[in-house]
């Protein structure tokens, strides 16, 4: 088999789904490694994209015995039950083969120790942008200045070098209480990324280049060297079947993009929030009556409301629901809007929408890969964070580098009401005010990504010098 790379993602789709496209990378333009993708024996619980490349081999780890505590598992707790079924996994791969180096994510931290033991380098994947990873390589000297949770300093600002001041509660969502377990998994994981071989990141210099920079002159580790950094993308799925958040492959072509031919050139607003955002049924409500009242075109991609009908945004899965969505709309907006705008149930093709000619905005949860596919298509954004890192993107994304438009939120629930909504879509399609701005500047965006990817671009160049680490051994 020869020299090796082992990529380890954990049993998210969209972890999954950029982790693949990391290896079809190494093996296009690195073909002397053979590139080996382990998934996690609950990587089967969610759709993921397994349909394998001839050129990587796809291996899956059986059930594993172990037992977790109970109550709700986070993909820390999934990737802490394989960790002996991957220890033998790659004990194998190393008997037969050079083995490398072994990339996992942050959520497949467990995997650290394990290669560790066996005396594999461990590189991590950052699915996110540089931003997100700012904050991660940041979080154990936050830990260590404070005794408060984040959740408990309300809106006092955190300083995290090369973002903007953001609030202590956008902070990523498993990290707002350090009496969690998910908040004791993250900061592991955030040290052990620190002790690491070095860490690629999903983006590219010309698209964050002053945080690339940040990082790199350790700033954000003020107390120990910071690891190689080398941003080879970002890359999106390759496959233009599935939106970020999954659902089933449509063979045949969406009827969507059948709608969207019939429209004008830029015309559109795609609302898309990836497969966990739903909102409650008044917040829907809202939002129609915002796309409503601002005359603009669209195409919205509607989940039902979550169980805990009184949440207001959150994520959560209720798609096998058959509830018609038009219970969730204002009394005759479908028939008042037909002639300008389309609602679908659950999914669309994200990444052939955003590419459609007759798309000019997206209005999106901030989640990477939306971020990243919208950013390829040169579609101007509205940022509407959810969950996650998606607030710490929002910052990147309004305030940096002035690729999305901001939405005025409740601080209490995030409710936007439907005046707010109205007037930033608006703003962003006609391109009035800021939103001119921002089509410029994600125009600018999309060429400065065409050109890192391209022969000799900077995310090529990043990865001929972590395959160079590789080939060293």
């Amino acid at each position: 088999m020869g020299e090796t790379i082992v990529l380890y993602p954990s049993p998210l789709r969209g972890h999954i789904v950029s982790m693949l496209e990391l290896g079809r990378l190494i093996r296009q333009r690195h073909p002397r490694f053979s590139v080996i993708v382990i998934l996690s024996s609950s990587s089967a619980a969610a759709p993921t994209p397994v349909a394998n490349p001839s050129s990587i081999t796809v291996l899956h780890l059986p059930p594993s015995s172990a037992t977790t505590a109970e109550g709700n598992q986070t993909p820390f707790d999934l990737a802490r039950r394989d960790t002996s079924n991957l220890h033998l996994a790659l004990a194998a791969i190393a008997a037969a083969a050079d083995l490398r180096a072994l990339i996992i994510d942050v959520f497949s931290d467990a995997a650290f120790p394990v290669a560790a033991a066996l005396g594999v380098p461990t590189y991590y994947y950052f699915t996110s942008g540089a931003a997100a990873l700012a904050a991660f390589l940041h979080l154990p000297t936050l830990h260590g200045s404070t005794t408060k949770s984040f959740k408990d300093l309300g809106d006092e600002t955190v300083n995290i070098p090369g973002l903007p001041p953001i609030k202590a509660s956008d902070m990523p969502g498993g990290m707002l209480d350090r009496s969690w377990r998910m908040y004791g998994y993250f900061l592991d994981a955030c040290r052990n990324m620190i002790s690491s071989s070095g860490i690629i990141v999903n983006t590219c210099e010309s698209l964050e280049s002053r945080i690339i920079r940040v990082i790199k002159e350790g700033l954000c580790v003020p107390d120990r060297p910071t690891p190689p950094i080398f941003a080879v993308g970002p890359l999106v799925e390759s496959k233009v079947d599935g939106d970020e958040g999954g659902g089933d492959k449509r063979e045949k072509r969406h009827e969507c993009l059948s709608w969207l031919d019939s429209q004008p050139s830029r015309s559109v607003v795609f609302l898309c929030f990836g497969s966990e955002g739903r909102f409650s049924a008044a917040q829907l409500k809202e939002m129609a009556s915002g796309l409503e009242r601002s005359g603009v075109r669209f195409l919205w991609v509607v989940r039902p409301p979550p169980r805990d009908a009184s949440a207001k945004s959150t994520s959560g899965s209720n798609d096998g629901d058959d509830t018609s969505i038009e219970k969730f709309m204002p009394e005759g907006f479908l028939e008042r809007t037909r002639e300008r705008g389309m609602v679908v149930k659950s999914w669309a093709p994200q990444i052939q929408v955003l590419s459609h000619g007759s798309v000019g905005g997206f209005v999106t949860h901030c989640g990477w890969n939306s971020t990243i596919e919208a950013v390829h298509a040169g579609v101007p954004m509205v940022a509407w964070p959810l969950y996650a890192e998606q607030k710490v993107n929002r910052a990147f994304l309004v305030e940096d580098a002035a690729l999305a438009l901001p939405l005025s939120m409740s601080d209490e629930d995030g409710f936007v009401s439907a005046d707010e909504l109205a007037k930033r879509v608006t703003e962003l399609m006609v391109g009035s005010g800021e939103g001119k701005v921002v089509r410029e500047r994600v125009l600018a965006a999309r060429d400065g990504v065409v050109e890192a990817l391209s022969d000799g671009g900077s995310s090529q160049v990043s990865l001929a010098a972590v395959a160079t680490l590789w080939k060293r051994g």
